[in-house]
């Protein structure tokens, strides 16, 4: 329609003129304001098409992302900092939202008025298009070298956005520990250098994309004016009449206009595409270690081997942590690791869960390989409860049913009563709808143990880790979580890892590490019978208390 209405104009003109007919002109206007309608109303059509389904393409887009994130494997979360995978998902797709939900639809307009434009003055004048279009040339070429560097700025821009967001989401999920310090003004002064940093870039980028559309509406415009006086001489010529030139001229504007707004969608454009590269470089990016295939286990019955296993972290490559590790753990045997501090010990609970494969060695579950496993399968019968459990911001039933969410409501509780939860939920106004906060910020330590405690009864695993499970207990919570524990592991190949005396003394087998080895393993009595490290670090731990 854009293209039709300057004809119209054109005969009204060149009407006018020639009649000087009212009538005409009445009928001239009425048929603009009806075309004006019409396209008003496919405008209005077209906005909530693309609108609708560019916000569609987005939202699959961030739910491609985030699941992308999730399937990586650990050792990608430990080179990864939390916040820039987080501004991933949400400034640069913010970028994309902008871009497809506006600059696509106006693409596709601005495109179809400048082609048809240039053809419609093809037809009026051949000659004067030649002068109109002249331009364009230097244009194109001056906005694929701007282009180029305006979409590597814009990516060192998203870059700098994702470490701040990242040191902002350190010093805030680190709160506590920053008001310990009084490291108040020091966070900020990082945040602000971070956020100094992208906006330096971001002014960079501001003055280039002024000084690229300014020089780009100076070409316009001017071309504009040669076209007036050309076109204004044939007019004076009688080699035009006043109605094709008017037209030309709105033809040449309308050209002119969409080439200035195509200039500034390609600045969008280049600006979406480098905060776009680091997203598509996620989600293609394929874990190394595959989630989705291997064999299923339906049972499990717990014979755990670990065969002359190497290993160390993705991100610590130089720095073996386990070095030819023997170790058996027996079906519903309760197996105590315990050794120095760097000696291995979560690492082997981490592979057991395999979070990571081992560099060499087998590890098997029942004679099977966890290599052929499916992971997912293999970590429906393994349960671990940590140091520090993490708990969700719901409510205390959510938590609970985190690994069985089909769970009834009375499972729930006979949980949380075999974890010795049940008096303290019971004592919260609003029971297990209370809402624990944060990381579980609104409970105690021991308080948030037992329900992780609760929350692996519930999943009823064949394999059991306790992680330093009670080690930053005071003794009545110890107490506590030690009683719900000793009822988690009756029947469980368990391994547990721990500091204290108290926790590991009662355990079927002691096993020592050292230097990424087994160095001695046995009862308690034995090994203190025996006079070796385990012995050592008994008399350490006394000698400290």
């Amino acid at each position: 329609m854009s293209l039709v209405y300057p004809q119209a104009i054109k005969w009204l003109v060149d009407t006018i003129v020639t009649d000087g007919d009212a009538s005409v002109l009445n009928y001239a206007a009425m048929a603009l304001v009806v075309m004006f309608i019409v396209q008003a109303v496919f405008g209005a059509i077209r906005a909530w098409l693309f609108t609708v389904a560019s916000e569609r393409v987005v939202a699959r887009l961030r739910n491609r992302l985030f699941m992308s994130i999730l399937g990586q494997e650990i050792g990608f979360f430990d080179m990864s900092r939390t916040g820039e995978l987080t501004n991933r998902l949400a400034s640069d797709t913010t970028v994309l939202q902008n871009t497809v939900t506006v600059n696509v639809s106006m693409a596709l307009r601005y495109i179809v008025g400048a082609v048809g434009g240039t053809i419609m003055l093809l037809w009026m004048s051949p000659r004067l298009t030649v002068v109109a279009i002249a331009v364009v040339p230097i244009i194109a070429v001056s906005a694929a070298v701007y282009g180029r560097w305006l979409r590597s700025l814009s990516r060192k821009v998203q870059d700098a956005l994702a470490l701040s967001t990242s040191i902002a989401e350190e010093a805030i999920s680190g709160v506590r520990t920053v008001r310990a310090f009084a490291r108040e003004e020091a966070e900020g002064e990082r945040y602000a250098a971070a956020v100094e940093t992208s906006y330096q870039l971001a002014a960079r980028r501001a003055l280039a994309m002024g000084i690229f559309q300014s020089v780009l509406g100076f070409a316009g415009f001017s071309t504009i004016a040669l076209v007036v006086w050309w076109g204004g001489s044939l007019v004076i010529e009688d080699r035009m009449s006043v109605g094709d030139l008017t037209a030309f001229l709105i033809y040449t504007g309308l050209i002119a206009v969409s080439l200035g707004a195509l200039s500034g969608l390609y600045s969008d454009f280049m600006r979406a595409i480098g905060a776009s590269q680091r997203v598509f470089e996620l989600m293609d990016r394929n874990s190394d270690l595959e989630t989705e295939s291997g064999e299923i286990l339906q049972s499990v019955s717990g014979d755990v081997v670990l065969s002359d296993v190497h290993f160390a972290y993705p991100t610590r490559t130089d720095a073996p942590v386990l070095q030819g590790l023997d170790l058996t753990l027996g079906a519903g045997e309760v197996v105590a690791l315990v050794g120095p501090s760097g000696s291995g010990k979560s690492t082997v609970a981490a592979l057991l869960s395999r979070f990571y494969d081992p560099n060499s060695g087998v590890i098997s579950i029942d004679g099977r390989d966890l290599t052929s496993l499916n992971p997912k399968s293999l970590r429906h019968h393994v349960g671990v409860v940590s140091q520090e459990p993490i708990l969700f911001a719901a409510s205390i039933a959510e938590n609970i049913r985190y690994g069985k969410p089909d769970a009834t409501q009375d499972e729930v509780r006979a949980a949380a009563l075999a974890a010795n939860a049940i008096d303290f939920v019971d004592g919260f106004p609003e029971g297990f709808d209370t809402l624990v906060g944060e990381r579980g910020v609104r409970l105690s330590g021991g308080q948030k143990q037992r329900i992780a405690i609760a929350r692996a009864v519930l999943k009823d695993p064949a394999i059991l880790v306790l992680d330093e499970a009670t080690s930053a207990l005071d003794s009545e919570s110890e107490h506590l979580v030690q009683e719900a524990l000793d009822r988690l592991m009756e029947g469980r190949t368990t391994l547990v890892i721990a500091h204290r005396l108290s926790t590991v003394r009662d355990a079927d087998r002691v096993v020592v590490l050292a230097d990424g080895k087994v160095a001695e393993q046995g009862t308690h009595d034995a090994l203190i019978d025996a006079d070796g490290l385990y012995k050592k670090l008994v008399e350490r731990q006394f000698g400290a208390a």
